[in-house]
């Protein structure tokens, strides 16, 4: 069994400690020692990483017969691995800015969930630290007034400075005590009591005092599994989070010329005026490829098709979007008797393949797969109508192939 440092004292960053197991897994050794400061991934908090005996440590495993697996990357650059036998004295170091991080959104997430419960009786139904973020998942949906109620209180007792205390009680103490949330673990739990607001069952690292939290900010929340989870930030990752919010703001004041308040309403008008433009572009690409369609039947050329039936093929290459041959496509083929082929000019190409109603000797679909076939791409479609793109083809071996096809 690892006796666990953390446990009385979470800001020790450094230690010496023997080692109790060796054992290398490809080009990992996994170190087990007599104590160790380093937190491994448990109670919903990740593990620590820093150095051991001057090898990286990646993991740090909560193994079930109580002792604590360090994963070093033998790989960086560190004394041969003999001081790594059973028996020898090496020294570790945690990562402390990873460590306090951890510390801080933590106890965070006692305070916060503490502020659900005594303001609403809204319990804490799990808790997730993650890198950028972490979560809280609560029994129940809230409104936007509460969670700010919540928030609110949870920074009250942060900027009261209150003390964090560890305390070790027995199962039948833990009972009287009225716990937050009782607790699974048997035997002598660890508690962590935020003075006069939260006591909790908990094995995580946390700070001395709420103060050091620094501040309990919600980034958001949606509805899950009946109930909602809450996106919350504290300390250092508040303020990266409020720097990262200032400078989109300032950015997106000065491209709009506009206040902060006015950022809203103004991101409303241009959406809007974004929808009425195109819509106003659609009708007039639609009546612009009415317009060339007449330029483009008039000069079309009578093939005819495998099937013995004959049809006016109309194919060009033409610098345009897919949206653009589509709608000239389909001007085209909305006369009776019509073919039309159109390719981008750019590569890879764009191909929209259509036919009239009346055209039954062609098949839009089919036309474009053995294109595919040739010059590959990706695309599909009806009989009617077909289009790809990622053609690898010039534009005028792309339409040298359709008539071929067709």
């Amino acid at each position: 069994m690892t006796a666990r440092l953390y446990y009385d004292d979470p800001y020790l960053s450094t230690f010496e400690a023997t080692v109790t197991a060796v054992d290398r897994r490809g080009d990992q050794l996994v170190v087990t020692l007599d104590r160790t400061t380093f937190y491994p991934t448990s109670g919903g908090q990740p593990f620590d990483i820093g150095t051991l005996a001057g090898f990286r440590v990646v993991d740090v495993v909560d193994a079930d017969d109580g002792s604590v697996a360090h994963v070093l990357c033998a790989d960086f650059p560190a004394p041969s691995p003999e001081p790594l036998q059973v028996g020898t004295s090496v020294r570790g170091e945690i990562d402390w800015a990873r460590r306090f991080d951890h510390m801080q959104q933590h106890t965070g997430q006692h305070v916060l969930s503490a502020a659900f419960e005594r303001l609403f009786r809204v319990r804490t139904v799990s808790f997730h630290l993650g890198s950028d973020v972490s979560t809280v998942d609560l029994a129940r949906d809230m409104t936007a007034a509460e969670l700010t109620a919540a928030e609110q209180d949870a920074n009250r007792i942060v900027w009261e400075d209150r003390p964090v205390a560890i305390r070790y009680a027995s199962e039948a103490e833990a009972a009287a005590l009225q716990l937050r949330k009782e607790s699974k673990r048997t035997g002598t739990l660890r508690l962590i009591d935020v003075t006069d607001y939260d006591l909790s069952a908990c094995g995580g690292t946390h700070v001395s005092r709420t103060g050091a939290i620094g501040v309990i900010a919600i980034a958001s929340w949606e509805r899950f599994k009946g109930g909602v989870r809450i996106e919350f930030l504290c300390g250092g990752r508040a303020l990266a989070r409020f720097r990262a919010l200032r400078d989109s703001v300032a950015a997106s004041t000065r491209f709009l010329s506009v206040g902060m308040s006015e950022l809203p309403l103004t991101i409303e008008r241009l959406q809007s005026e974004a929808r009425d433009q195109k819509r106003t572009l659609s009708s007039l690409q639609t009546e612009l490829a009415r317009f060339r369609a007449d330029e483009l039947t008039a000069e079309a050329a009578t093939v005819q098709l495998r099937d013995g039936s004959s049809a006016r093929l109309v194919a060009h290459a033409i610098d345009a979007d897919a949206n653009t041959l589509k709608s000239l496509a389909s001007a085209v083929t909305s006369r009776l008797g019509f073919v039309a082929v159109f390719v981008s000019t750019r590569t890879p190409a764009l191909v929209v393949v259509a036919r009239s109603t009346n055209v039954a000797g062609a098949n839009a679909q089919q036309i474009l797969a053995t294109l595919m076939t040739t010059f590959g791409g990706r695309g599909g479609g009806k009989a009617e109508l077909a289009q790809g793109g990622g053609l690898t083809g010039s534009a005028d071996d792309i339409l040298a192939a359709a008539r071929t096809v067709l």
